[in-house]
């Protein structure tokens, strides 16, 4: 196969030479150019399209190409000048029904013509650049008629004549609109743009500035974001019904610079309506139509979310440092929540549960929340009226919905370690007297605190409920021993481990004989079954239950503190008795003997005791009897003790003092956890790093980390670089 010789075709020539009619050209032009004059006029129907083929193509064939092609060229502007004249002389509003009308006939003829020509179209017009006839056809009308100097600005003027009507209200035929700018576009991008798209933005731009004007001087901020809302829907809409949907960008643009970005600032500070208002009203709906406007121009969100950070971190302010609010400590924190409920609320349905709002609110509250030293205190205060009685009958759900609440508060806390001191007071307090309406909640909330910041903080508060355990146990041991004791005094005792509970100064009362003797028992039984214990009685945390008859046979149970109990059986071998006299006989410390007198001689309802002289407060000169007229309608009456809720200002400086000491070596924990891992490193360093590990449960202070790094240099755990004395290296 390949070592046949390879044939090579050639196609010659005709021998005898094919003589074409000099005139042929001309005449068969003719019949072309009288079908399209036909084709124009409407009367296609008798033309033989088989035929004018055949002649537009021969023509082609026998090189008349260019004769065919610019005789179609000068023929089809001929026509569209007589159609110009046509559309110019219409009237009113049948000047663009005409021009629709016409640019209908004319791409029907156009269609036609290339049909004829499709010949000419494939062949000659490729070989020679020459614009296609469909596109020529175009181009012709685009010249002839679209920018013929009497049709051009009219049809301008025409459409953004309709645009501005339909803007104000009138409806106008939205289908010969669509057909024109349809044809607009069908002539390419650029007549679109040029033409119509940007004389429209430009007016446009004119409309809604004048408009924003107007509406900004009449109306208030929820109604004008209501119009720019309508205005911007309307122009989408427009662009859906009749143009271009590349210019919905373009002319939403126009309306959201002229209506919100160039007045962003005043609609969000306009007085009795702006943001702040429809903050302090819970206004949702304009506060999510202000959120969707804003989001759409520059800055916009940014603009919200300053003014609202301004204006909760002043509310704020004002709620943690006014007096007033500062008296009742559950109120103060129920305000902090439903504050946190409001914007919490405002975000997730107006604001789109957006991040960085959420992100705004959170630094604000962490912002106030820690302007006032006591939040922590009073946090704490929150709880544990919540869990004495706030709580009573409340779900189990809604429980843990309130504990979740507090936990957010207690995560803007710096001074975690703070609360946790006033927790663990308050805790043992209530688990001493039996207070906790829930076991459940307690633990729900030790675990959530134990999430948060890990095991170190809770260890304490777990081992008081262990020791709550672990003393029931005890005392059954103990009654069980001794059988003897069925009739007497009943002795509950909840022993406590030092370490767990928060340290109280001991200080010993005399008890009664019949409890002394009792409580005796009780030590060295305890003592005989736990080797290497020392037990020291809390009697300022004790409680008693005594039963009492009044002057008139009445007989009540009473529940009363350790210390009241002392006084009360006092009187049971005195009828009166001076305050010097009992303080000699109880030696109950000054200040809790007067409490503890107060709640008996001077609170109505409760005074089993009265006194001589009668006054609000306890003198040392006064005598006290018991109240024989004492009377009440329950048969046990619980009597309280006097209690400053808050700490006074020796007690906190007290807390204060003991945080303090309780931060010390923490601090240095930290130091020489840092520095063991660096080996060396520069003072400054050194603070950001602990500062950054401790934050989890405290704000610790660069002055106070200074004297720690001192303290650890004196026991030769750090040392100082003898070239730069402040750089630190650790001493293994």
């Amino acid at each position: 196969m390949s070592n046949q010789k390879k044939r090579n075709f050639q196609i010659e020539a005709f021998k005898h030479r094919v003589v074409v009619d000099p005139k042929y050209a001309d005449k068969t032009w003719k019949i072309l150019e009288h079908a399209i004059h036909e084709i124009y006029n409407h009367n296609a129907s008798g033309l033989s399209f088989e035929e004018l083929y055949r002649n537009a193509y021969n023509m082609v064939l026998h090189k008349f190409g260019e004769k065919l092609y610019s005789g179609l060229v000068s023929t089809m502007t001929s026509h569209l000048k007589e159609i110009s004249k046509s559309i110019e002389a219409s009237q009113g509003d049948s000047f663009l029904e005409e021009l629709n009308r016409k640019w209908n006939d004319h791409n029907k003829a156009l269609q036609m013509i290339r049909d004829i020509l499709m010949y000419m179209d494939r062949t000659y017009i490729p070989s020679t650049h020459k614009t296609p006839v469909h596109e020529l056809g175009l181009n012709l009308w685009r010249d002839n008629i679209i920018h013929s100097s009497k049709i051009q600005t009219r049809l301008l003027n025409t459409l953004l004549e309709l645009v501005h009507r339909e803007r104000t209200g009138e409806v106008i035929d939205r289908g010969l609109m669509r057909n024109i700018i349809k044809m607009l576009m069908d002539l390419g991008s650029s007549v679109y743009q040029e033409d119509f798209e940007k004389p429209f933005l430009e007016v446009s731009s004119e409309f809604y500035k004048g408009e924003s004007q107007e509406f900004i001087e009449c109306c208030d901020c929820g109604d004008y974001l209501k119009k720019a809302e309508k205005r911007l829907n309307e122009e989408i809409e427009r662009v859906t019904h009749y143009l271009d949907l590349k210019s919905e960008v373009k002319i939403t643009n126009v309306v959201e610079k002229e209506m919100i970005a160039n007045h962003m600032l005043r609609l969000v500070h306009m007085e009795n309506s702006g943001l702040v208002n429809m903050l302090l009203d819970d206004k949702y709906e304009d506060l999510g139509r202000m959120y969707n406007l804003f989001r759409r121009v520059p800055n916009g969100l940014l603009t919200i979310r300053e003014v609202m950070t301004s204006h909760l971190r002043e509310t704020g302010k004002q709620l943690v440092t006014d007096p007033e609010r500062l008296k009742d400590p559950v109120e103060f924190v129920q305000r902090l929540l439903d504050e946190k409920d409001k914007y919490d609320s405002i975000i997730s349905l107006a604001f789109n549960n957006d991040k960085t709002f959420q992100n705004a609110l959170n630094s604000s509250f962490e912002y106030f929340i820690n302007l006032n030293a006591r939040s922590p205190e009073f946090i704490s205060l929150f709880v544990d009226d919540k869990l004495r009685k706030g709580l009573k009958g409340v779900s189990e759900e809604d429980v843990e919905v309130i504990l979740d609440k507090v936990m957010m508060l207690f995560r803007y806390l710096q001074e975690k370690d703070v609360f946790e001191k006033y927790y663990k007071q308050h805790l043992a307090k209530r688990l001493l007297s039996g207070k906790t309406i829930s076991d459940d909640a307690e633990r729900s909330l030790i675990v959530k605190l134990k999430t948060e910041c890990g095991y170190q903080f809770t260890s304490k508060l777990e081992g008081m409920f262990t020791d709550m355990k672990t003393s029931q146990d005890t005392m059954q041991g103990f009654y069980a021993s001794h059988p003897e004791l069925g009739d007497g005094p009943t002795l509950v005792v909840q022993v406590l481990t030092t370490g767990s509970w928060p340290t109280q100064p001991s200080v010993t009362c005399n008890l009664p004989a019949e409890m002394s003797s009792l409580c005796e028992k009780f030590r060295s039984y305890y003592l005989g079954t736990h080797t290497g214990r020392r037990l020291s009685w809390q009697t300022n945390m004790g409680t008693a239950d005594i039963k009492a008859t009044f002057g008139k046979g009445q007989k009540h149970e009473l529940n009363v503190s350790t210390y009241q109990m002392c006084v009360l059986m006092l009187f049971n071998s005195a009828d009166r008795l001076s305050y010097k006299e009992i303080e000699q006989a109880t030696e109950i410390p000054a200040s809790d003997l007067k409490r503890c007198l107060q709640s008996m001689a001077c609170v109505k309802g409760k005074n089993v005791l009265r006194k001589e002289p009668m006054s609000k407060d306890i003198g040392e000169e006064d005598a006290f009897f018991v109240n024989d007229k004492f009377t009440s309608k329950f048969y046990k009456v619980k009597i309280g003790t006097v209690v400053a809720q808050k700490e006074s200002e020796p007690e906190k400086q007290e807390t204060r003092q003991r945080v303090e000491e309780d931060r010390k070596p923490q601090i240095e924990a930290a130091v020489v956890r840092i520095m063991k891992s660096r080996r060396v490193l520069d003072h400054n360093n050194i603070i950001a790093e602990v500062t950054k590990q401790l934050q989890s449960r405290f704000l610790a202070n660069p002055t106070e980390i200074k004297k720690r790094i001192e303290s650890l240099i004196e026991r030769d755990f750090l040392e100082r670089d003898s070239v730069d004395r402040k750089l630190y290296r650790y001493l293994a």
